[in-house]
């Protein structure tokens, strides 16, 4: 019976299925899986910025497809046509854009700019290549040269400072700071054996103090209770009514028509009661002079 396959026809099989394999493993390890369906679009640049095949591309941080070729247009030379895989669900509006955009850690990547437009960009279509500089050369042209115009001011404070160093005025300055820590810390010794002597005897006298203070509340609250005790009352009415008799005889005294106010205010009365205290003061003067004048003893 003849063999179905030849020798020949099975190493042939085999090679083409091996190639097939290493193609598929090639495309696999650079990212690019063959068997899921993707649209194709491209991206014309004037520089790629170190973009790479199977590098992701990306709408809003989210992958949604991959480089799948980078070539140079011979046609129009200094431009680079890039292929990009997208997801086939994904409608990209006509006017996006496709921009280059690299990082530090992960290298260049395509961002999708999604347009405004309403009409979608049909399969194979040609977007909008831009190309943002990359970190790095941001840095170049920011950065280097405000370092550059830095490196004279540091040079300048470098030299001032080295002066201030070699100053041996700085030197007696530090010497005298430690002088000064040292006396500190013999003051605060020596302040801690005082307060270890006096805090002692300042605690006894505040509470003598206190037990004074207590004392003194105590005899307070009797001396409280005592007056709450007394006929406080009785004594208010009793200066109320002198204080009305005081008023009413002020007002006797005043009163010219009143006896008291009569003696007080006339000057007559006066003057005759001065005339009859005169007079008596008179007769008795002459009594003692002269008792017999007066007094008669007659003896049976």
């Amino acid at each position: 019976m003849k063999k179905l396959f030849s020798k020949e026809v099975i190493i042939g099989v085999s090679v083409i299925v091996a190639i097939l394999i290493l193609f598929i493993g090639i495309d696999y390890l650079k990212g690019i899986n063959v068997f899921k369906p993707a649209n194709y679009y491209m991206a014309s640049y004037d520089n790629v910025a170190g973009l790479e095949i199977s590098a992701p591309v990306t709408i809003n941080g989210f992958k949604v497809g991959q480089v799948r070729e980078i070539n140079f247009n011979y046609e129009k030379p200094g431009k680079i046509d890039v292929v990009l895989a997208v997801n086939k669900s994904l409608h990209i509006p006509e006017d996006s854009r496709a921009s280059i955009e690299s990082t530090l850690m992960s290298g260049a990547y395509v961002e999708i700019q999604m347009g405004k437009s309403s009409k979608m960009m049909e399969v194979g279509g040609t977007l909008q290549g831009v190309t943002t500089p990359d970190m790095m050369a941001n840095i170049t042209q920011s950065v280097l040269p405000a370092v550059g115009s830095l490196v004279p001011k540091v040079d300048s404070l470098l030299t001032s400072l080295n002066t201030l160093v070699s100053d041996p005025a700085l030197l007696k300055a530090v010497q005298s700071l430690g002088n000064v820590s040292d006396n500190i810390s013999i003051t605060s010794e020596s302040l801690k054996n005082v307060m270890g002597r006096q805090v002692p005897a300042l605690i006894g006298n505040a509470n003598k103090v206190t037990n004074n203070i207590d004392s003194l509340t105590a005899n307070l609250n009797t001396l409280s209770v005592q007056l709450k005790q007394l006929p406080i009352s009785t004594s208010i009415d009793n200066v109320n009514e002198l204080t009305a008799n005081l008023a009413k005889f002020s007002s006797q005294l005043n009163d010219p028509n009143s006896s008291l106010g009569l003696l007080m205010n006339d000057a007559e009365l006066y003057n005759r009661i001065n005339r009859v205290a005169a007079d008596v003061d008179s007769l008795l003067i002459d009594l003692q002079k002269n008792p017999k004048r007066y007094i008669s003893i007659k003896l049976l």
